[in-house]
């Protein structure tokens, strides 16, 4: 299977040298490089325009950076996305980076040796994406004070929306998510159940539902396996108490 590629550096030296290295792993690790860019901007749009397998982005880079550009990719409404590949000369990015859930992270000058290792990680995604297979996240990736943490789908109660975060709530503590709810249920929809419009329960973890009075008004509430919080469920939402008793 060919790997598509797309090169982002701002240095035509730099893409040039990728695609001389390329060439060279050609026989080992067959690659097409179907579309350059020289900023993050055009990296996005040719991330659109031209179906890939993998970026490799540079991160420093006029006008829009690659770490800018990965960020908006993630949001993308294209599917499957293009892994990325940061390819920079320099060594403090590499946090931010893991946290954009970078394949790899390359030093220049980059080695044939350990592109081909890096891409080598590609070809069984790409493999999976084009039999209609790609690996569901079975982790959420936490940066917190300099420290990457990977906090398991199955252990988090609840997704709830706060302001610009979400934050993941497990039986030992909280976590916050820079990603969006409603993209969250679209990629966990097995896994989590919309109550309310800035909250997602995990179906795994729910026992049930009760009805109480709040205010002199009748309401429903989620109930968590070994769990005291109650969660409400909104009037909109209210078809999921339904079906959870038709069961």
């Amino acid at each position: 299977m060919t790997l598509r590629v797309i090169l982002a550096d701002d240095e035509p030296l730099a893409r040039s040298r990728l695609k001389s290295l390329l060439a060279d792993l050609s026989q080992e690790l067959p690659c097409e490089v179907v579309a350059e860019a020289s900023n993050g901007s055009e990296a996005l749009a040719r991330a659109l325009d031209s179906p890939a397998d993998v970026i490799l982005l540079d991160i420093q880079m006029p006008g829009m950076s690659g770490l800018e550009a990965a960020r908006h990719l993630t949001r993308l409404a294209t599917a499957p996305l293009p892994a990325v590949i940061f390819v920079t000369a320099h060594d403090d990015h590499a946090l931010a980076a893991f946290e954009l859930r970078a394949v790899d992270y390359l030093l220049k000058p980059v080695r044939a040796a350990r592109l081909k290792q890096a891409l080598s990680r590609i070809r069984p995604l790409a493999a999976a994406d084009a039999a209609g297979l790609a690996p569901q996240r079975t982790c959420f990736t936490v940066l917190e004070r300099n420290r990457i943490l990977q906090v398991p789908v199955a252990d988090v109660l609840y997704l709830r929306a706060e302001l610009r975060y979400v934050t993941a709530r497990s039986r030992e503590r909280e976590y916050l998510l820079d990603e969006s709810l409603v993209k969250l249920e679209d990629e966990f929809p097995d896994d989590f159940l919309r109550i309310h419009r800035n909250c997602l329960v995990g179906r795994r973890h729910l026992a049930g539902f009760e009805r109480v009075e709040v205010n002199n008004e009748a309401t429903w509430q989620a109930l968590l396996k070994d769990w005291p919080e109650r969660l409400p469920v909104s009037r909109r939402q209210l078809h999921v108490v339904r079906e959870f008793r038709g069961r």
